[in-house]
């Protein structure tokens, strides 16, 4: 009789792929990819973007919040099969080192993030154009409002996000009784229009809720 615990390639957000087919149905990511300006070499190019859109975003989905949590997540086959990768044990990496590390790990990912603030082409090549994805977002949200609608409802409200650690932009706010962000919502029942990051040095928002005639 032989025992093996190891398991093998074992993962437990099965779920996962069922994100995978919402994107695949959407667009979302690839469509995302477009907003973004990539300086890299093409010929040393092991990541595609939209493949590290889909593994921060989609990871975000499955409660993986923290970027460190994807120096485990990289070497996930399923994750892999979520994100696109035709190369899911990472056998064709040209590193040895990373080799049977399909993703891209925290540093490459956490370049990706900075890359929204400033851009470097030696450290940092993607860049990010926050008003191409605003729109984007916008426009998917309005799509996805019932056609022929002859009213919508919208909500605006805003809530605390708590920081932890030395965040940029941390504030402590009296009503919520932390240091936090103070993002600001826009929604159409329960669709998602509009999130506008902000800092807390301000007052809160009450709920402002406006009722819109449409008309043909």
């Amino acid at each position: 009789m032989e025992v093996d615990f190891s398991g093998g390639h074992l993962s437990s957000d099965g779920g996962a792929l069922l994100l995978r087919e919402v994107d695949r149905t959407t667009r979302l990511c690839e469509r995302l990819a477009d907003c973004f300006a990539d300086f890299r070499d093409p010929d040393f190019v092991e990541h595609e973007l939209p493949v590290m859109l889909r593994q921060r975003i989609l990871g975000l989905a499955l409660g993986y919040e923290d970027i460190n949590d994807h120096e485990r997540l990289r070497v996930d086959p399923l994750m892999a099969a979520m994100c696109g990768r035709a190369d899911l044990l990472g056998l064709e990496r040209t590193m040895t080192q990373d080799k049977g590390k399909p993703l891209a790990g925290k540093s490459t990912l956490n370049r990706l993030e900075l890359g929204a603030q400033e851009i470097n082409l030696r450290t940092k090549k993607i860049q990010a154009h926050p008003e191409k994805i605003q729109a984007l977002l916008l426009e998917r949200g309005v799509a996805a409002i019932p056609r022929k609608s002859d009213v919508i409802v919208l909500d605006f409200d805003a809530t605390d996000d708590p920081i932890h650690g030395h965040q940029e932009g941390a504030f402590y706010h009296g009503c919520h009784g932390d240091y936090c962000y103070l993002p600001l919502y826009c929604f159409c029942g329960d669709i998602p229009l509009w999130a506008q990051l902000r800092t807390a040095d301000r007052e809160g928002v009450p709920p402002i809720r406006c009722i819109v005639t449409l008309e043909e």
